[in-house]
């Protein structure tokens, strides 16, 4: 493969400076070198860049078209102007140190004017994606299809009412399962960006779910038919772009999928600004999920609350992160997951230094949150007060509850006859918000 030219040759790679540097294009807690419990920051991070975003982005917006403009787009064949876009994306993974990067196979290749078209235009390019993972190092977390851009999915992909709409989008999941393997993707994501409905008048909201339920067990079974071993996940969704979109929030999607017989074979990859749009935290949509043992990626991003659509900014709110980072902590880690930035720069943020500049603030705002939980739970004060707010049910007529031995008789009995009336115990919410406070601030 022979050298391209350089995008990004007046930004050296990102090096760690520590907290006081004063040089803006360097990590001051990232340090991906840096060893916590046996392992390297860059092993427990697994940090992502989302191609869309950070390649395909535009500045473009509800009110407005692009206002950023690339170089490396300038070209009139499309399947040559993708190569040189992924040079300088791989260009970029290098030097923000990301060990792993995440696209739609629309993204990264132009769609043709037949699906066979479209096909071979994604294999020249996947190609080409091969060898830069094998020159640089940088490997897939994952792929995914673009079921939502096409007007062809503008009822839905696989709940589309058409049966043709679903063999296509079908076709299309079928090719870029295959994609994800040859680039040795560790996970696949289902993002139902039309998997929902504008209104009840002309939609079987049964029948819709029903499709989309054998569309993924159709994915299943493909995976293994050709030997893909990365994990399925699905990432929920609240609203936009339909009014009520079927995968929700975490709880939901669980009952979906038990609802299907689905649970064995999918996670969740959970973005920030979508469990806001659902009227959640971003812990709250982690620790459901962690509870279940479904807890798989995390998309890192930020909405702003006041608006009210998917803004997908670059978190750097470290008490929203270390509360995620416990958490995430607690569950084990995220396995096969990793943080996948799904942030864009704003619209008038037009520098390729810019790009730069967004993803070392999420970077280092993510490493500082994961430092401070691991302290705290190393330190085990909150771990502690838990446990012992819930101790009633280690023993006696507490562990029979837990266990299912006991009956509503057998507990209405003991409160008649020994226990009479509860005494109520403080949850002591302000003193632990103050404690965590310490926490942020170098307790």
């Amino acid at each position: 493969m022979k050298k391209s030219r350089a995008h990004f040759a007046a930004i050296p790679t990102i090096a760690y400076e520590g907290p006081r540097t004063e040089n803006a294009l360097a990590f001051r807690h990232y340090n991906p070198d840096e060893v916590v419990d046996g392992k390297t920051m860059a092993e427990h991070m697994r940090f992502s860049i989302a191609y869309w975003h950070a390649f395909r982005g535009t500045g473009s917006d509800p009110f407005g078209p692009g206002t950023i403009v690339r170089p490396w787009e300038a070209g009139k064949d499309p399947v040559s102007v993708a190569k040189v876009r992924m040079d300088a994306a791989f260009e970029f993974f290098q030097k923000i140190r990301a060990p792993f990067y995440c696209f739609h196979d629309r993204d990264i290749a132009p769609e043709g004017r037949t699906l066979a078209e479209s096909n071979r235009n994604l294999d020249a390019v996947v190609a080409h994606a091969h060898d830069l993972q094998k020159a640089t190092g940088v490997r897939l977390l994952w792929g995914t299809a673009n079921l939502f851009s096409n007007p062809r999915y503008m009822c839905g992909a696989a709940t589309n009412p058409d049966a043709h709409v679903f063999a296509y989008a079908a076709a299309q999941v079928k090719k870029a399962l295959e994609v994800t393997k040859e680039l040795g993707g560790e996970n696949y994501v289902f993002w139902g960006g039309r998997e929902g409905y504008e209104t009840l008048l002309n939609t079987n909201l049964k029948r819709e779910q029903d499709h989309l339920a054998a569309f993924l067990h159709l994915a299943v079974d493909h995976a293994k038919s050709i030997g893909f071993k990365g994990q399925f996940l699905i990432e929920p969704k609240p609203k936009e772009p339909t009014k009520h979109q079927y995968d929700f929030d975490v709880a939901s999607g669980i009952a979906f999928l038990r609802t299907y017989g689905l649970e064995k074979h999918f996670k969740f990859n959970i973005e920030t600004n979508h469990a806001t749009l659902a009227g959640h935290s971003f812990q709250h949509e982690i620790e459901v999920a962690a509870a279940q043992g479904m807890l798989g990626s995390i998309d890192a991003n930020a909405g702003d609350p006041l608006l009210g659509w998917d803004t997908d900014q670059f978190n750097t709110d470290v008490r929203e992160l270390t509360l995620a980072m416990l958490a995430i902590l607690r569950a084990g880690g995220l396995g096969t997951g990793g943080f996948n930035f799904d942030a864009k720069l704003r619209r008038p943020s037009i520098d390729p230094e810019d790009l730069f500049h967004a993803h070392i603030g999420g970077m280092d705002a993510y490493a500082l949150a994961f430092k401070i939980a691991h302290r705290i739970l190393k330190e085990g004060v909150f771990e502690t007060f838990v446990t012992n707010r819930y101790a009633s049910y280690d023993s006696g007529f507490g562990r029979e509850i837990e266990t299912g031995r006991a009956s509503l008789r057998q507990l209405e009995k003991l409160v008649l006859t020994k226990l009479g009336e509860p005494t109520p115990h403080s949850g002591r919410q302000e003193y632990l918000e103050n404690l965590l406070m310490s926490y942020l601030h170098g307790r």
